[in-house]
């Protein structure tokens, strides 16, 4: 074991004190350190131990159903053929094959256990694994699938870092010890610093030097006046549909269609209006002989609300300053030699000492990602500042279809339309598509005289609508002649089975056709139009036509307008109220990072290297609030979200549930009293010791504190726990041999031992505050030497020093130094007869002078002095002196 002497020089006493200015020891300053010493252990063997870190090696073999099996089938395949001892033992593997199997975790082995196992053990289980999934790795090589391959993979290489991390660990159990030290700062006086400037005087001269000193103080008063104002807006739309048709002479149809919208808004940054307008009118005129009129009126109201801020800051800044101006005149009264006035700044000393003032036994351990928990906030940052950006709307005018898609947008039959598709998802009404014109029919009869006869039949076809197709119902009487009857429609095709008719001619439901191709007759025409029949050698006729209408590609393309804009505007008003939110949440997370205090920012560091050690030893079976509990809590609707769950007069928990709430309670409460939370030393790694699919995002992390910052980018840390004083044996008992009272080899108890027995004899601390009134103390130590042999003996020894002074009498000494011969020990004086002769109760162990020095040291309640030494700091004094020694200035 490495001795904790071995770590610095021998400590210095009184006599290493050369300053005799006066000591302000109100004034001094401290500053709290430590020095980590690495431990040597020796080998132990298979011996129960290592409990942690064999606890460690089984969770990164990341074991799975069936991998026992075939590692125990491997291992006899080698037995067979090499006709030894299997390198490992049934009970191992049973053990070992607990681990495949999580559903119950609380049936797992536990630390002691797993202490149990022999390293070599282990190793081999861990070699045969890997042989086996290398196996499996070249198997799964030659199939086309990459998810099994990664899977692999990733087996194999959990179980190469097992076993490494396994070897590494037992070969240097991490172990150590922790030196308490403290700097101590005090000011002892003022000396003499650098030139600052310097005046030369001839013989007889003269001169006047001007000295100003001035102080300024600055005081800024702001105040934020804010005024708002909002504005509630109301738009009318109107739409007038009237219809009349006279009875007497004439009919008169007109209608007249009025759209306008007007669409103002804005947020802070961005602000924008719209306006749109559609009219359409139209009129015709024919005689009839009914009249009817039909009238409506639709008023539609839309409300906008605008909210105006304005902000004025009045800053009012008070400077108050005061000026102080002397002026000196200096004159060189000796008329044959030049002098030299020089100027010379003062100079703060400091006495810098170093004390130690315990020793702790420590244990390490590498935590992943000690910052994950808080980079939440900076995770949840990056993801709203990826949302920020200019609107984009990503809804063609070619999406606006009547084609049915079902809820995911789709094609399906039994769906809804598109459209309406597009406005729920939207969260917007539009309006419905065009419905499907009426037909419109014309009744024309009249009685004609035999020969050449022309009808006209004249229709109106309604705004929006277009010709489909015309159909003509027809019935045609033939006169008396004996010449054949002919009946045509100008225009169209000539229809062959109407010509030379010898007899009447009834037509029904016919398509009338276009002449120049084979098309419906007047297809696509719209507005006013006249149909001419023609009759020869016939008597009284009726002609009905019957026209089919589509709506105008005009009207359909206003309607997808329509809607799509009614889609843009509400998918802009969204995108608007997110952009705001997403700003608001980006300001509340960046304040929430930013408002923190120091010392606020260094407990929650500590609290999450603490959860990090939690985990680490307890496991993956360990749960800060099992899922069960959670879900009977939520069941009793408690209050989750606000850390009140608990404050509650009946919880509703079963028994069961409580059990597993304290399955750990005992080794929680062991972990938080064992360990010196206060002097835990942590070292962060880089953050390419993390995953490096995060390293971008980890490498861009900024805090204004750097210390949390390196905290949020460190990749890992390496923690070393200080054990409490007291609780050295016990932990080293639970770190090796998995509990409190494990056996655990020889070597890791005598080095806790040993550890305890140094801070006691070397590190006494501070005394109770009134044990007894004639209580003796010691702020500083001292320490001597004796140059004879001293005998060990269990009454009072005489001991032969180089000065007695400065110890006192009822406190203990510390003779010898600690070492492989381990002989070290403390007694208390009993008396100091002179001024090289000290007293003690006994001696334990004999110690020869004649061959070194022995020495002995006097603890006190600062603890043991190891360094101490000057500095200097500059002051606001100035100094001067007339011709001052150049070799002597600085």
């Amino acid at each position: 074991m490495t001795s904790p002497a071995d770590t610095a020089s021998a400590p210095l006493g009184p006599s290493s004190q050369a300053s005799t200015a006066p000591v302000l020891d109100n004034s001094a300053r401290e500053i709290l350190k430590g020095t980590l010493v690495p431990v040597q252990v020796p080998a132990v063997g298979d011996e129960p131990a290592g409990g942690i870190v064999k606890l460690g090696t089984i969770r990164q073999l990341v074991l799975g159903p069936g991998d026992t099996d075939a590692v125990r089938d491997r291992l006899a395949d080698a037995e067979r053929q090499d006709e030894g001892a299997a390198p490992v033992s049934t009970g191992t593997l049973e053990l070992l094959k607990t681990f495949e199997d999580p559903r119950v975790p609380a049936l797992r082995p536990d630390l002691t256990a797993i202490s149990r196992i022999p390293a070599h053990e282990l190793a081999a289980f861990a070699e045969a694994l890997i042989d086996e999934r290398t196996e499996h790795m070249k198997r799964v090589e030659t199939a086309d699938a990459p998810e099994v391959i990664g899977r692999s993979a990733q087996a194999l290489n959990a179980a190469a870092v097992a076993l490494r991390a396994l070897r590494a660990g037992t070969a240097t159990p991490p172990i150590g010890m922790l030196n308490l030290e403290r700097i101590e700062m005090v000011p002892v006086g003022i000396q003499r610093g650098e030139l600052v400037s310097t005046i030369p005087l001839a013989p007889g001269e003269e001169t006047a030097v001007t000295y100003k000193e001035w102080s300024v103080t600055s005081r800024e008063f702001t105040t934020i006046v804010t005024d708002s104002l909002e504005e509630i807006s109301e738009t009318g739309v109107t739409d007038n549909t009237d219809l009349a048709q006279s009875t007497s002479s004439q009919s008169q149809h007109s209608n007249q269609f009025n759209i306008t919208g007007t669409v103002q808004g804005g947020i802070p940054i961005i602000s924008g209006s719209a306006t749109t307008g559609f009219t359409a009118q139209g009129s015709e005129s024919t005689s009839a002989t009914e009249s009817i009129k039909h009238a409506r009126t639709t008023t539609q109201k839309a409300s906008s609300r605008s909210r105006r801020e304005h902000k004025v800051t009045i800053s009012t800044t008070t400077e108050t300053g005061t000026s102080q101006t002397s002026t000196r005149v200096l004159k060189n009264t000796n008329n044959n030699n030049p002098i030299r006035i020089d100027y010379f700044s003062l100079m703060r000393k400091w006495r810098v000492r170093l004390y130690r003032y315990g020793l702790r036994l420590t244990y390490d351990i590498v935590v992943p990602e000690p910052g994950a928990a808080m980079r939440r906030a900076h995770a949840e940052l990056k993801t709203l500042r990826a949302q920020q950006g200019p609107f984009v709307f990503d809804v063609k005018r070619s999406d606006i279809i009547t084609d049915r898609v079902n809820q995911d947008g789709h094609p399906d039959p039994n769906g809804i339309p598109k459209y309406q598709w597009l406005a729920e998802r939207h969260g917007v009404s539009v309006r419905a598509y065009p419905a499907e014109p009426a037909p419109v029919t014309k009744t024309a009869p009249a009685e004609t005289d035999g020969g050449w006869w022309f009808l006209d039949a004249e229709f109106d076809v309604p705004g929006d609508t277009r010709i489909r197709e015309i159909r003509l119902d027809a019935q045609i009487g033939k006169d008396d002649s004996a010449d054949k009857m002919n009946f045509d429609v100008i225009g169209s095709r000539i229809e062959a089975g109407w010509q030379n008719q010898t007899q009447a001619l009834v037509i029904r439901d016919h398509k009338i056709m276009s002449v120049t191709a084979n098309v419906p007759f007047m297809q696509g025409y719209t507005g006013h139009h006249k149909v001419t029949f023609f009759f020869h050698h016939s008597e009284r006729v009726l002609c009905r036509l019957t026209v089919h209408l589509d709506l105008t590609p005009e009207a359909i393309e206003q309607w997808r307008t329509d809607v799509w804009n009614a889609l843009h505007d509400a998918a802009q008003a969204k995108h608007f109220a997110q952009q705001q939110e997403i700003a608001a949440r980006i300001a509340a997370i960046e304040e929430q990072l930013a408002n923190v205090d120091t010392l606020t920012l260094r407990r929650e560091e500590s609290d999450e290297i603490m959860k990090c050690v939690l985990k680490f030893i307890l496991g993956t079976d360990f749960d800060f609030m099992p899922a069960n509990v959670l879900a009977a809590f939520v069941a009793a609707n408690v209050d989750l979200q606000h850390g009140i769950g608990f404050d509650q007069p009946n919880l509703g928990l079963t028994p069961e549930q409580w059990t597993l709430l304290r399955q750990h309670e005992d080794v929680i409460r062991f972990i938080n009293q064992a360990i010196e939370w206060e002097n835990v030393v942590t070292f962060l790694y880089s953050y390419f010791w993390d995953v490096p699919s995060s390293w971008p995002f980890i490498r861009q992390l900024r805090h204004p504190d750097p210390t949390r910052q390196a905290f949020l980018r460190a990749g890992s840390a390496r923690v070393v726990l200080t054990v409490r004083k007291g609780w050295e044996e016990r932990w080293m008992r639970y770190a090796e041999g998995g509990s409190i009272g494990a056996s655990i080899p020889a070597p890791y108890l005598s080095i806790a031992r040993e550890i305890a027995a140094y801070d006691d004899r070397n590190y006494p601390g501070i005394p109770p505050a009134n044990p007894a009134r004639a209580a003796a103390h010691l702020q500083d130590a001292v320490y001597t030497t004796s140059s004879v042999d001293i005998a060990p003996s269990g009454n009072p020894v005489n001991i032969k020093v180089a000065d007695s002074s400065g110890f006192v009498v009822g406190l203990p000494v510390v003779i010898d130094v600690e070492d492989e011969r381990h002989i070290q020990e403390a007694q208390t004086i009993t008396a100091i007869p002179d001024a090289k002769t000290i007293t003690v109760a006994k001696l334990t162990f004999a110690h020869r002078g004649t061959q070194a020095p022995v020495p002995i040291l006097q603890p006190s309640e600062k603890g043991a002095l190891i360094a101490e030494w000057n500095e200097y700091t500059p002051s606001s004094g100035t100094d001067i002196a007339v011709t001052s020694n150049l070799g002597d200035i600085s």
